[in-house]
């Protein structure tokens, strides 16, 4: 699994464009296949998104990649991710910071990420049971805030739970099945930049802050 882990940093990720050496590093040493269900072990380290129930997705490796970069984070950074699923991209982002939460709505997905996790050997990361949607204003501000399913547009409760010189990265768009995936800084307490950076397809974001539970 090793050399199939290095491939697929060679092929997908620095084929693609991946510079930044901490993700490449992160993403060479998590182990992808503990993420995935026993059913597509095989199909660990391909490129693409798998199923691991629920109606849920893990993400494509170079998704996962993209998404870390754009974040920029430093070794010290404080990160919320929304949207666990089976908690591989939640390994990669604590291979890159300093403190994990991440927050995913359906308890049987929590269960599997928490035993994933330990597993893997990222006993720190925080798995919590709620509507990511809303963020987690308890542990606010964040440094970075990833989130891993398509919005119809900016939670505003999202960009507010920044750190000034923060940067959330998530996909968003009116079609619950194609978005664009965002990065927006926080300049100061009322400016934010946003950047595009192109059409990307994730499973809807459910909750408050996102779509209704019959959307998809």
């Amino acid at each position: 699994m090793k050399y199939q882990r290095k491939e697929m940093v060679l092929r997908q990720l620095e084929g693609r464009g991946i510079r930044d050496q901490r993700v490449l590093s992160a993403m060479r040493k998590v182990p992808r296949h503990i993420f995935v269900p026993a059913a597509q072990q095989a199909a660990s380290y391909n490129d693409g998104p798998l199923p691991i129930g629920c109606g849920q997705t893990i993400s494509q490796p170079y998704m996962v990649a993209l998404m870390c970069e754009l974040l920029d984070l430093s070794g010290n950074s404080k990160v919320l991710e929304i949207g666990t699923g089976c908690g591989y991209a939640a390994a990669v982002l604590a291979e890159l910071s300093d403190e994990v939460i991440t927050i995913e709505r359906m308890p049987e997905l929590v269960d599997i990420a928490r035993e994933n996790l330990l597993k893997a050997g990222y006993p720190t990361v925080r798995v919590i049971c709620a509507d990511g949607s809303l963020g987690y204003p308890r542990e606010a501000p964040f440094d970075a805030i990833a989130v891993a399913a398509g919005a119809p547009s900016v939670p505003e409760v999202l960009k507010q739970q920044l750190k000034t010189g923060g940067r959330l990265v998530l996909p968003v768009g009116s079609n619950s099945r194609y978005q664009e995936l965002l990065k927006i800084t926080r300049l100061s307490e009322s400016e934010f930049e946003t950047v595009s950076h192109g059409e990307v397809a994730f499973v809807p974001l459910v909750g408050a802050g996102g779509w209704p539970d019959d959307s998809h």
